[in-house]
């Protein structure tokens, strides 16, 4: 393996457990703030949402590609 593909490899590995952390960090504030369901959808929608971004990318990258070959 190059060290160009493990690094790829390990970014995508290690952010999503940075992710997982962070979907973690938020339910448990939510949890202790006890801001029920409405509350906890907002804090998922406003702290999550850059998270969703960053998984977004690629597969938006891959779709452009697709369309753009053919």
């Amino acid at each position: 393996m190059e060290t160009e593909q493990f690094e790829a490899l390990m970014m995508y590995v290690l952010v999503g457990g940075l992710i997982l952390f962070m979907f973690f960090i938020i339910w448990d504030l939510a949890k202790k703030s006890k801001a029920g369901r409405l509350g906890t959808a907002i804090l998922f929608l406003g702290l999550g949402l850059c998270l969703v971004a960053f998984l977004a990318k690629p597969l938006i990258t891959y779709v452009l590609e697709l369309f753009l070959e053919s």
